[in-house]
């Protein structure tokens, strides 16, 4: 399977008044097309810089990212951005919110209209593309900013903490939602997370990321073959890795004590 994301070498250093702040040191990953890897590493390690400069919303002190062999230079459509605040616009409705990297795009009426239908009908939400986002739940819009990201076809999916703020039990469900989705559409995935259930559950590796500077530790596959239902979570499989990630999470969290 080839590369879809190459990270070379990234560093991310940013000035401040008293001291300089070392965010990111030497950042080197691979990610294959069509892979589905989750970042994990404690507040502050630089799992969300790390994402912004792969979104093109920040850039690196040094080092390089490509995507497809092109360096990346700025945002654009080739990659689809989620975070945990939704991000959707208040004042267009669902479908406009899904719509509106569509018609940046410049695509018929007609095309943006069925992608919209075909992605709000994804994440079960066709029957509110008429809505506010005031008129949703939190797992509701998240699932509206999943279908935006998605409608524009991107060629890497990038998610930060996207269910970080939701209860327990939508959490969960929207997590099953998202592989269901992702096996239908099989985008590159870089999904940040602090929780290790949700970094196991979804991903085909798991990224641990060392304390500031931020920089990769360790690297472990999840085995696990798809598709994966909740009840995964209770096999003894599961548990066995989820308790080898957290071992070397812990690890990073009481160096950092020192």
């Amino acid at each position: 399977m080839s590369i879809k994301v190459h990270i070379s070498n990234v560093s991310k250093i940013y000035k401040g008044t008293t001291q300089d702040v070392h965010a990111l040191n030497n950042v080197n990953l691979d990610i294959k097309e069509k892979e589905f890897v989750c970042v994990i590493g404690s507040s502050g390690c630089g799992k969300s810089t790390l994402l912004n400069i792969l979104a093109g919303l920040d850039t690196p002190t040094s080092g390089t990212i490509e995507i497809d062999g092109n360096p990346i230079f700025g945002t654009g459509s080739d990659r689809g951005v989620v975070f945990q605040q939704y991000a959707l616009f208040p004042w267009l409705t669902v479908a406009k919110n899904v719509a509106f990297g569509l018609k940046i795009q410049k695509l018929p009426k007609a095309v943006v209209d069925e992608k919209v239908d075909h992605y709000l009908k994804s994440v079960g939400l066709l029957d509110f593309k008429n809505a506010f986002p005031k008129e949703l739940s939190g797992g509701m819009k998240q699932r509206v900013a999943i279908a935006r990201a998605y409608a524009v076809n991107p060629r890497v999916l990038l998610m930060d903490e996207p269910f970080g703020a939701l209860d327990a039990q939508t959490r969960t469900q929207l997590q099953s939602e998202l592989l269901a989705t992702w096996q239908e559409e099989k985008k590159t995935c870089f999904f940040i997370t602090h929780d290790v259930d949700e970094a196991v559950f979804l991903s085909q590796r798991v990224v641990i990321m060392s304390p500031r500077p931020g920089r990769i530790k360790s690297i472990v596959d999840i085995p696990i073959s798809y598709p994966r239902t909740t009840e995964v979570k209770f096999t003894q499989e599961f548990n066995d890795i989820k308790n080898e990630i957290w071992k070397e999470v812990y690890k990073e969290y009481l160096a950092e004590k020192k």
